[in-house]
Formats: structure tokens, sequence, C-alpha cells
């Protein structure tokens, strides 16, 4: 298995880092465009969340991510310093009492774009999976 990691300050203006990381890793392990869109949007969103509600815009803590690549799956590992959250408690965006309010779909975005996404450590650590074939 391959392993990359980068962990960056906890400003949102660092997430064009992530985007060259992925651009990166697009060469690096010849992800197709389909799949490359998915991942470019559920990975720089999943850091924007650790970012803003993990680590509450604190550049003091850390947002790490590691990509996992093996034979026919990538794998984006985020983590944050923050004290994690309830994905239970999260509001539906797709309710009517939701649709118009702004924010609170980054999380069914990333469901929706990825193969497999997994929630550890309260939230605190996301894995998202996703196939290469």
């Amino acid at each position: 298995m391959n392993s990359i990691k980068i962990s960056i300050p906890s400003l949102i203006e660092n997430i064009k880092m992530i985007e060259s990381f992925i651009d990166n890793a697009r060469e690096k392990f010849e992800i197709n465009d389909d799949i490359y869109g998915n991942i470019m949007i559920s990975v720089t969103e999943c850091i924007s969340n650790a970012i803003i509600h993990g680590n509450k815009n604190d550049k003091n803590k850390l947002v790490k991510l590691e990509l996992r690549a093996e034979e026919d799956i990538l794998q984006f590992v985020i983590e944050d310093e923050g004290s994690g959250f309830e994905l239970e408690s999260l509001p539906d965006p797709t309710s009517p009492e939701n649709i118009a309010k702004p924010g609170g779909r980054g999380i069914f975005l990333i469901k929706h774009l990825t193969d497999d996404v997994k929630f550890e450590e309260n939230g605190k650590r996301t894995i998202l999976s996703f196939y290469m074939d």
C-alpha cells in the first residue's frame, strides 16, 4: 500500500494546498476524470468541515490528510483536533425546512460522491473511499 500524508494549519485558504495534493495524486495514481471530480469535491468539503467545524478556524490546530492507495481503491483519511460531532444530530438538508438554509450539505454531498464513507472517533476522523475501476 502507498501512503502519502500532509498536515495543514486550520486556515481556509490552505484548501489550495489540498487541491494541489489531489492534483498530484491524480497524476501519480492515474485517476480518471469522473472519480477525480468526486474526490476533489468530497475531500475539499471534508477538509473545509474539519477546519471550520472541527478546529473552529484555530490556525494552531492541524488538519491531517492521508491518502492510502491500494490496487483498486483510494482512501482519503481526514483528521482534525476538534471534539467531534454526532452524525445523527445533523439536520437533513433535503427536508423542506432546510432547503433554503445556507450550508449543511457537506456530509450529504460527501455521502453521495464517495463509494464509502466512515466517521470514526466521533467524527474527528473521516475515511473517504473511492473504487478505481
